[in-house]
């Protein structure tokens, strides 16, 4: 089940308070994708996208994604308090709809060479487009249920790095993205850009688990990262968009 923010021009897949489970066009729109060409610290990110979108003449309820770095994982307290803050500037820009997040988003640690604060990496809009192909951008996903209560509780194999443990935390969250994939109308074979992001080995499981059921069609992007929370050892995020961006 989706819902609509029909001044944005997108829908998305209820989640959890800090972000949605993914985006999609609607029809008369494209999403378009800007990388930061260096991290934006967050408060400034959020000045940067406003002008922006205001410059091509795109209300911020346009905004429907976007990739974040951190300095190191949060504890489960810091993760919350960290998000109160994110989606603080989101109430104020008028965009939770019945109490509901409707921006997708991944936020992840860089292994060597993390930024000081969080920051933005990159940023999902929409744009009216009569002709335009469908196109949907996922959340980025660790390896444990969301909305259930605390990450350890629901997390698979946890605290398993081994290469039996990596390939059912890859299995849960490729199986993950296809779901929330599904509820926005695509597939692995309407991706453009799929990303990984893991400190730990995945050749052992590389070739069976993402490439056989077409999740590297394209090729993958392994970010040497660490998703946002202890513990928690594998991510990914998917994305079909045909335009992008770098912004310096």
């Amino acid at each position: 089940m989706t819902q609509k923010v029909a001044e944005g021009g997108f829908r998305f897949i209820p989640g959890v308070y800090q972000y949605s489970a993914g985006v999609a066009a609607e029809a008369g729109f494209r999403l378009e994708r800007v990388r930061f060409a260096e991290p934006i610290p967050l408060m400034a990110g959020f000045a940067r996208i406003a002008a922006y979108l205001d410059a091509i003449g795109r209300p911020k309820a346009a905004f429907a994604a976007c990739e974040l770095r951190s300095p190191a994982p949060f504890t489960e307290e810091g993760f919350a308090a960290f998000n109160r803050v994110y989606g603080g500037v989101l109430t104020e820009w008028g965009l939770f709809r019945d109490g509901l997040n409707p921006i997708a988003r991944s936020n992840v640690c860089p292994e060597i060479d993390p930024p000081a604060e969080p920051c933005f990496h990159a940023f999902v809009y929409t744009v009216p487009d009569a002709g335009a192909a469908p196109s949907f951008a996922v959340a980025g996903s660790g390896e444990a249920a969301e909305g259930k209560g605390d990450y350890r509780s629901n997390t698979v194999a946890l605290g398993d790095i081994s290469p039996a443990g990596m390939r059912a935390k890859a299995r849960w969250v490729l199986g993950e993205m296809e779901r929330r994939m599904g509820l926005l109308g695509a597939d692995w074979r309407a991706t453009t850009g799929v990303q990984a992001y893991t400190v730990h080995d995945m050749t052992p499981f590389f070739a069976e688990e993402i490439v056989r059921r077409d999740a590297a069609r394209h090729g993958l992007t392994w970010q040497y990262c660490r998703p946002p929370v202890k513990d928690l050892e594998f991510e990914m995020d998917c994305r079909g968009i045909a335009r992008e961006i770098v912004l310096t």
